[in-house]
């Protein structure tokens, strides 16, 4: 088993909307990414050998260059604390929203499934998923998230309705995610939703 995060999971879900974002290995680079991807941004720890980069507070929310700076630096030394090979540090576009939880597992008895929830760090223990076998279609994915219990967060009780047609459009292409790629698992956690779009910022891959 190899988990693939980063640039390099990225083609795994080619043809989805993916956050705008730069990997920064050097601390030459760090200028020519704050002109390409600007304030606010997050700045992530990442590395093959962490499939959970918020455990150890490898995710920043940053504001400004002297926020940024003093947070690049932490998480270099939490890297250097858990024993951590950095791959890179990434830079990425603030999306806002709420957090979706998108999985595709290879099962042995009915072959890849396809799973929905509210997404984030909570996604575990809150465990408001629905399930379905690849590939579906807009119904299905209509059913689904009627079938969850915090479905009310996707249509506005915490504000703006948040645009469920482009997430039903966003599970259709998923599900056909391992019919184009060989994988045992793919975790899109989070993609964040809001009323106008919706991005993909995290992406994990188990082959």
């Amino acid at each position: 088993m190899k988990l693939i995060v980063g640039e390099q999971a990225k083609k795994y879900v080619r043809g989805l909307p993916i956050a705008k974002d730069i990997l920064v290995r050097k601390d030459s680079e760090i200028e020519n990414a704050i002109k390409k991807i600007g304030f606010p941004m997050v700045i992530k720890l990442i590395s093959k050998q962490l499939a959970h980069k918020t455990d150890i507070g490898g995710v920043k929310f940053v504001h400004n260059k002297e926020d940024l700076l003093k947070n690049y630096n932490e998480i270099k030394q939490i890297a250097k604390k858990n024993n951590i090979k950095l791959d890179g540090i990434l830079f990425q576009e603030f999306v806002p929203g709420e957090w979706i939880f998108i999985g595709i597992k290879n099962d042995k008895t009915f072959g890849p499934i396809i799973m929905l929830g509210i997404g984030g760090i909570y996604v575990e223990v809150i465990k408001d998923i629905s399930f379905r076998a690849c590939p579906i279609n807009e119904n299905d994915a209509e059913s689904m998230i009627q079938e969850l219990r915090y479905k009310k967060i996707l249509f506005g009780a915490r504000g703006k309705p948040l645009n469920v047609k482009l997430l039903k459009k966003i599970l259709v292409k998923a599900s056909r995610l391992p019919f184009k790629h060989k994988f045992e698992e793919l975790d899109i956690n989070p993609l964040v939703l809001n009323d106008k779009n919706g991005k993909i910022v995290d992406i994990r891959v188990v082959i």
